[in-house]
């Protein structure tokens, strides 16, 4: 479970209730910038818009946009982006998978909602399918993508991408990401005035991952990530000549992001001996990102002991991340009664949403399900919603009562008349189990 959501983005696991509880190794973290090279050898919106059928008008007059004059001679000419363009790249959205609940709601936006509100207020499948539209020409209102407009290409493409992502469509954002083909693609992606590279470093990060998804290739994350990596040390030293110490500061924390993101890649390649080894050359900034990724790493691989080890380097400033390690770890062995004192330690007054699901898993082994019960329902009520907290209530649901799919729906219809948010609020069937 990532401590924000971030990209995050978050995929869907019928885990048992312990594991559904852990939080999730971070996939944002530091790294030293003067720590050598990163060091690891091996290292839902249903009626709201319509699917992605773009007009032919619209569609023809997005890729036949009125070109710009012609350069004069020495003059670098214009990217051209219009292959980013093409209907057929974008999937229409599935909306079976939306409980009812969501997809007959009256906070479902209608297709004439701007892309940033539907960010704003979390409709990610909403603002999937308007980005897509946005990018073929397919929207009534709304002027045409000129294919050289790289700003605007790129940012509707990362905001596509992202949102799949978010919405437990990432096989869909693999298949559409392999449309950019190759980003170190110079002649492509390279402005030819300033050098600078045209896409923005968030979609270049986010491309990695679905680039080696859609290829079956975990290892060409891997190795991408050191690309990145490489340049991302370049241009702290230039930073560093030039004494721009806000761009130093930038690219130090994009590189500490690229370590934590190399070590996720080594575990989907099943390679957790290798992601530990370099989560161990990595250094903590002081604010327990890194100590918390490398214990959970550690207890994913049923090494109690090593677990303890990182929550002793935790310094002072980094108490509560101290005691959720060993909480964490006393969950491990069995330990719930240990566990449950040491969630229940914590101050009352911070709501914090994975404390009080572990707190109610650890209830629940020990034979007090309606006392677990009750702490996962008031955190709904309190307004969250995450996929482990519904996935444990509803699993409760099914050891409480023969009748769990009604209380499952019923669920469905609490949060589905919960505010809005920009964390998300449209949920899937996955998440309440059915």
């Amino acid at each position: 479970m990532s401590e924000q959501t971030q990209e995050q983005g978050h995929r869907r696991n019928k885990a048992s209730i312990t594991r559904a509880t852990r939080p999730r190794s971070s996939t944002k973290g530091p790294l030293d910038a003067d720590n050598g090279l990163l060091t690891s050898p091996t290292t839902s919106t249903p009626q709201l818009s319509p699917s992605l059928q773009p007009s032919p008008a619209f569609a023809s007059q997005a890729r036949h946009a009125t070109p710009s004059p012609a350069p004069q001679l020495g003059e670098a000419r214009p990217k051209d982006f219009s292959f980013l363009l093409q209907p057929e790249i974008y999937h229409p959205l599935n909306v079976q998978n939306v409980p009812p609940a969501f997809r007959n709601s009256p906070k479902q936006p209608t297709s004439e909602t701007p892309l940033e509100e539907l960010l704003a207020k979390g409709h990610f499948r909403a603002a999937a399918i308007a980005a897509a539209q946005e990018l073929t020409g397919s929207t009534v209102s709304g002027s045409p993508v000129d294919p050289q407009d790289a700003t605007r290409i790129f940012r509707l493409l990362y905001t596509r991408l992202a949102c799949l992502t978010l919405i437990d469509a990432t096989s869909l954002a693999a298949q559409e990401a392999k449309a950019l083909e190759d980003l170190n693609d110079a002649r492509r992606y390279i402005d030819d005035n300033t050098g600078e590279h045209l896409v923005p470093w968030e979609l270049r990060v986010l491309h990695v991952r679905l680039q080696a998804l859609g290829f079956g290739d975990a290892r060409r994350a891997v190795m991408s990530y050191h690309d990145l990596a490489r340049e991302a040390r370049d241009r702290i030293r230039k930073a560093s000549l030039t004494h721009d110490n806000s761009a130093r500061e930038l690219w130090k924390s994009r590189l500490h992001e690229l370590g934590i993101k190399v070590a996720g890649a080594l575990i989907e390649m099943d390679d957790l001996s290798g992601a530990a080894h370099h989560l161990g050359s990595l250094r903590d900034r002081g604010d327990g990102k890194l100590a918390l990724s490398k214990a959970l790493l550690w207890l994913h691989l049923g090494d109690t002991a090593n677990a303890k080890a990182c929550a002793s380097q935790c310094s002072e400033t980094m108490e509560n991340v101290e005691k959720i390690i060993l909480a964490l770890c006393d969950m491990a062995d069995s330990n719930y009664e240990e566990a449950l004192q040491k969630w229940q330690e914590f101050d009352s007054s911070i709501a914090d949403e994975m404390i009080g699901v572990n707190q109610a898993v650890c209830l629940i082994y020990l034979g007090r399900i309606q006392e677990g019960r009750t702490i996962l329902e008031k955190l709904v009520d309190s307004g969250l919603s995450s996929h482990t907290l519904l996935f444990n209530l509803s699993t409760v649901y099914e050891l409480c009562s023969e009748r769990n799919r009604i209380l499952k729906g019923r669920l469905a219809e609490r949060v589905a008349n919960l505010e809005e948010s920009p964390f998300g609020w449209e949920k899937t069937n996955a998440d309440f189990k059915l």
